[in-house]
């Protein structure tokens, strides 16, 4: 007779979720991104509004949105350094209340130059946010859930945008541009005293951190001090990663990206309501699908990234190239529904290679500089973000306010983004 063979009854079963420390700070991070979109993005539903009360054309509208970005790319790097140096923490809570003041700020400005330098200040404050942030997840989260926390994290951009979209939209015909930013400044104030009085730079001091999360993020680090042994270095400085091409290469890639993301950002509400004559409720109403899409495309980026590692690159690659057709396809689309649907396309298909993207980026630099690193490479973005609302401002300006010549620079972008990501190499950096 035959013995039955018996089975471990924990075999092939899956680890159950368990809500821990780590999920507590991701929610929280989330809210600094979720205000940080909202904040910046209502700007440019406002801007028709803007232009028309200071009597500025599309140019210097552009400039406007390219003020906070000359803010935000000339602290960047400093802002992640000064995470990895004095904590995400300090960071974190200085920096929001630092913006959200400026937020107020922007409804009560009567002058253009202080309206310029308004949003330049602004744009300070929410540099330390990029670097200060994925700090934060590197040190809470193990790399093998890294993606999923980045692209949950990432969501709050699209949904972000959804809410200014609708919301700002409302009290812009009620009450008028102005009214949206003096209310907006005041939960970030709150968030902020939250990071201080909450958060902790050390996941140890955590009150809510189990002994088995805390395991989690030992081993990671030992693998990473395993792997500069094997190079022969204790440990990395921020001189040595400024050396390596992976860094430039991401920062290269994140800038061609950006003028994309942030082009695309800037001037699809003008577009929707100077080229397709929607209203400035239904330009919020149908802008905001684009961003729903948006956030289903970068939660699910993450997870792929973290599913098909040893794919990641194809995947930023196939989602950024397939983006630049969509948006060719919305500015020459022969109806308002037709571009909408295109849009929405071409923003989830951004988005999801942005959650693949983030996720390389976590697995290029050390925990212990995952600051500094993320900071540089979203400095390109910035960068980008500072150069192409002005730029395409004055490009449809120059086309008789034509916007066609402005997209196609975009699709260009997102295209030669896919090309050079083909240059990636595997887990470069420890």
């Amino acid at each position: 007779m035959a013995i039955p063979k018996q089975v471990d009854p924990n075999q092939g079963t899956k680890k159950t979720f368990k809500w821990g420390a780590r999920h507590t700070v991701l929610v929280f991070i989330w809210l600094g991104w979720f205000l940080s979109f909202l904040d910046r993005m209502v700007i440019t539903l406002s801007l028709p509004f803007i232009g028309k009360e200071f009597n500025i054309d599309a140019a210097a509208q552009g400039l406007i949105l390219s003020a906070f970005f000359a803010g935000y790319a000339l602290f960047q790097i400093p802002g992640g350094m000064l995470a990895d140096k004095l904590g995400f923490r300090r960071m974190l809570s200085v920096g929001i209340i630092w913006w959200s003041a400026f937020t107020t700020l922007t409804g009560a400005v009567f002058s253009y130059p202080l309206l310029l330098l308004v949003r330049f200040a602004f744009g300070l404050g929410e540099a330390v946010l990029p670097g200060s942030s994925y700090k934060t997840l590197t040190t809470y989260f193990p790399s093998k859930e890294r993606g999923t926390a980045i692209g949950i994290q990432s969501t709050a951009n699209s949904i972000g945008n959804i809410f200014a979209s609708i919301t700002a939209a409302a009290i812009i015909v009620v009450l008028g541009w102005r009214a949206v930013f003096l209310v907006l400044g005041i939960p970030g104030v709150i968030l902020g005293i939250y990071y201080w009085v909450k958060f902790k730079d050390n996941p140890a001091d955590h009150p809510q951190m189990t002994p088995e999360d805390l395991a989690e993020l030992q081993a990671d680090r030992e693998e990473e001090q395993k792997q500069l042994l094997a190079d022969n270095k204790s440990e990395l400085s921020f001189k040595d990663i400024f050396k390596t091409p992976i860094l430039w290469q991401m920062i290269a890639i994140w800038f061609l990206a950006d003028i994309a993301i942030w082009g695309f950002s800037s001037w699809m509400p003008s577009y929707l309501m100077n080229v397709r004559g929607l209203s400035v409720m239904k330009t919020g109403i149908y802008g905001s699908l684009p961003f729903l899409f948006g956030a289903i495309g970068i939660l699910l980026g993450g997870r792929a990234a973290d599913r098909y590692r040893d794919k990641i690159k194809w995947l930023f690659v196939g989602a950024a190239a397939l983006g630049g057709v969509f948006i060719y396809l919305l500015f020459v689309a022969p109806s308002t529904e037709m571009t909408i649907f295109y849009q929405c396309l071409a923003n989830g298909l951004m988005c999801f290679s942005q959650g693949v993207f983030w996720t390389m980026v976590s697995d290029s630099f050390p925990a212990s500089l995952m600051g500094s690193g993320s900071a540089a490479v979203n400095f390109g973005g910035q960068v980008a973000g500072l150069v192409v609302p002005a730029a395409m401002g004055f490009m449809i300006k120059a086309s008789g306010g034509s916007y066609n010549a402005a997209f196609l620079l975009l699709v260009v972008s997102l295209v030669a983004a896919a090309v050079l990501a083909l240059t990636i190499k595997k887990r470069p950096i420890a």
